[in-house]
């Protein structure tokens, strides 16, 4: 599975964006998706994960309320739809593919990542 994410860009504190990630082969819905980020010096982190199906999703304290994944299977593609963004969401936002929906980072397959800039 190779993945590539796009959709990142400089936006205003309070601003949206949304990222979308589309995977090659025809396994996509087969694999639960995630995203991740990693800010300048800091460790990367969970954001959000959704199930092959859709059916399930779960996300990572900070972004609760704010953020939201989706997916298009027909597409093969994983959206993260970003409101009330912050100055501390700002990162290289990663989409990886994984058998199982996890928040850890054993996912089997990653993206190249695209930056998100917030700006204060």
């Amino acid at each position: 599975v190779q993945l590539q994410a796009s959709g990142g860009g400089l936006v205003q504190a309070g601003g949206s964006l949304r990222l979308s990630c589309t995977a090659s082969g025809r396994t996509f819905s087969s694999y639960a998706m995630g995203w991740f980020r990693q800010a300048p010096g800091k460790e990367r982190e969970f954001v959000a994960a959704i199930s092959a199906g859709g059916g399930s999703t779960t996300y990572g304290d900070s972004v609760k309320g704010r953020f939201t994944i989706s997916r298009d299977n027909a597409k093969h593609t994983v959206f993260l739809q970003m409101d009330s963004l912050k100055p501390e969401d700002t990162a290289i936002y990663y989409c990886a593919a994984n058998r199982v929906l996890a928040m850890t980072q054993r996912y089997d397959y990653w993206g190249q990542g695209t930056l998100v800039t917030v700006s204060s």
